[in-house]
């Protein structure tokens, strides 16, 4: 016997019909396993999940962990007396993608109130950001033009 994982999914209580879909499901979610394990079973190249109810908590507990991260990280930086800009700015650029991925991906599968919820969140994060990089990067001065009035003729 190989030492490997298999896994067989089952749903006990209620009779399911078999479902075979010979074209490309384009209503549903899609994800590509990231699992790169090597055994003699089916190979999952593609995974497309129709249930809508499934979807938003499988998507909700993916950004969750996702916020979770960037929030760790972003108080490892607070915290830091460390003065690297390029951390801060890359952090911040990767925030405002994934909020964008929020609003523009997600969004079809998520109700309108967790959307805006978690944009609100990532934005409170990078506001926290951008006071850490003005913290150490103050603003230049300003330089005032003075103009004259000429009259010409």
């Amino acid at each position: 016997m190989s030492s490997g994982r298999y896994y067989f999914v089952t749903k006990k209580g209620q009779e399911g019909n078999i479902v075979c879909f010979d074209g490309e499901i384009s209503n549903g979610f899609q994800i590509t396993p990231k699992n790169q394990l090597q055994y003699e079973g089916i190979t999952v190249q593609k995974l497309v999940i129709i249930k809508p109810s499934f979807i938003s908590k499988l998507l909700k507990r993916k950004i969750q962990k996702k916020l979770e991260r960037y929030l760790n990280y972003i108080v490892e930086v607070i915290d830091s007396d460390d003065e690297s800009d390029g951390d801060l700015n890359e952090i911040l650029s990767e925030l405002t993608r994934y909020k964008d991925i929020l609003e523009y991906q997600y969004r079809k599968y998520l109700d309108k109130e967790y959307v805006d919820l978690m944009s609100k969140k990532i934005e409170v994060l990078e506001y926290e950001l951008k006071l850490k990089t003005m913290r150490y990067h103050p603003l230049e001065e300003v330089y005032e033009d003075t103009y004259e009035n000429a009259r010409s003729r």
